[in-house]
């Protein structure tokens, strides 16, 4: 049995040839910095091309408030710290990522605690919770995970939208694990500002991703320093702020361009049907392998994510052994979002975690599930 790599949700593998090839290409190039120098004739706009490209997939209209960071967490951390969010000032849920929990809580300035919304055990928050605590009018904005990295679900992107700006609410969106395997539509559902990771879905390399923010919020920079463009200016004013600075990681950036490209080739629908697909064949499968419950079994709609506990197996114990005798890839633990655990039932130790990509088979599953019918026996 060759390798078998199911742990896509924390980075995908393998990447399109062309990701591959356009990255090599980029370090075999002349540097070429963002505004600094021409760098090759025909590769001076990578950063404007992708931002196109990317703004397409997400449906941004402001292509240009997209900003290039290592990855989502930087750019929730940006989003957070240049809103000048207090954690008392904020609506979150429980099935969010250490990426906002961890500056809600620690970031210089913040102050009190988020409201944290409730899931069920499938993972699934009602928007009717959040509708109840933004009436109170306590607080300035919401963020929400679109898609779980614990169970897949996927949340009511639209409805949170609607009610956040009916309560003069920011709309953050973290679209780590939707960004290139589920539609995105942030202008139509009034999103405020989004975070979205290069090495995922979207299948670009690891240090690359953004985040956007919509003209007329007020918004300062996490970082401050050269940008290229005008050297003698020290102190900005009037918020004409620069929000990209120092050396940018062009070869990443040209790799997820061409990584969004490729993306947008196959299509959302098309890429989003056939992890679904394979989600199913997987739940299916473990109903019939004696030992294994399924986290989240029933989501009415789910993204390419699934979490099982395994009987008489620490997750951490199973995922070791998958991978180490069988060469087959999953992920062990709390993944990173520690709060949702508790709300469906997985546990103090998590779960294992099996995540799709567009390049995984049926056969990989099958392989999986033959493998662990002879472990639980």
């Amino acid at each position: 049995m060759g390798l078998i790599y199911l742990n896509n949700a924390a980075t995908s593998y393998p990447k399109p040839e062309i990701v591959k090839k356009v990255y090599m290409d980029a370090l075999d190039s002349l540097p070429s910095g963002q505004f600094r120098s021409a760098g090759i004739a025909d590769n001076s706009d990578i950063f404007g091309t992708c931002r196109k490209r990317l703004a397409s997939l997400m449906g941004i209209a402001e292509a240009e408030r997209i900003y290039f960071t290592s990855g989502s967490t930087e750019g929730l951390n940006a989003i957070i710290a240049g809103l000048k969010l207090k954690a008392d000032q904020v609506i979150t849920t429980v099935t969010e990522h250490n990426s906002v929990l961890r500056p809600l809580y620690n970031l210089p300035g913040i102050k009190g605690e988020p409201a944290l919304l409730p899931c069920d055990e499938n993972g699934y928050v009602e928007p009717e919770l959040f509708e109840k605590t933004a009436s109170s009018g306590k607080y300035r904005a919401v963020i929400l995970n679109h898609c779980s990295n614990v169970t897949g679900a996927i949340q009511d992107v639209k409805a949170f939208g609607e009610i956040a700006g009916k309560h003069g609410l920011i709309f953050i969106l973290d679209a780590s694990q939707s960004a290139g395997c589920l539609d995105i539509r942030a202008d139509e559902w009034g999103v405020d500002a989004l975070a979205f990771t290069g090495h995922k879905s979207i299948m670009g390399v690891q240090g690359t991703g953004g985040y956007y923010v919509r003209q007329g919020l007020s918004f300062t920079p996490l970082k401050y320093g050269g940008t290229g463009l005008d050297s003698s200016r020290v102190v900005y004013e009037n918020e004409e702020y620069e929000y990209e600075v120092g050396t940018q990681n062009a070869p990443g950036i040209a790799a997820l361009s061409s990584a969004v490209e490729w993306v947008l080739s196959q299509g959302i629908d098309k890429i989003s049907d056939k992890e679904r697909v394979l989600c199913e064949h997987l739940i299916k499968g473990l109903s019939s392998v004696n030992g294994v419950r399924v986290i989240g079994q029933e989501p009415v709609s789910r993204g390419p994510v699934v979490s099982f506990i395994t009987e008489g197996f620490a997750p951490s114990d199973m995922a070791y052994i998958l991978q180490n005798s069988y060469g087959i890839v999953t992920r062990a633990g709390l993944h990173c979002a520690p709060l949702i655990h508790k709300h469906i039932g997985s546990g103090d130790k998590g779960t294992l975690r099996v995540s799709f990509s567009y390049f995984n088979t049926e056969e990989d599953i099958e392989a999986l599930l033959t493998v662990l019918r002879e472990i639980l026996a």
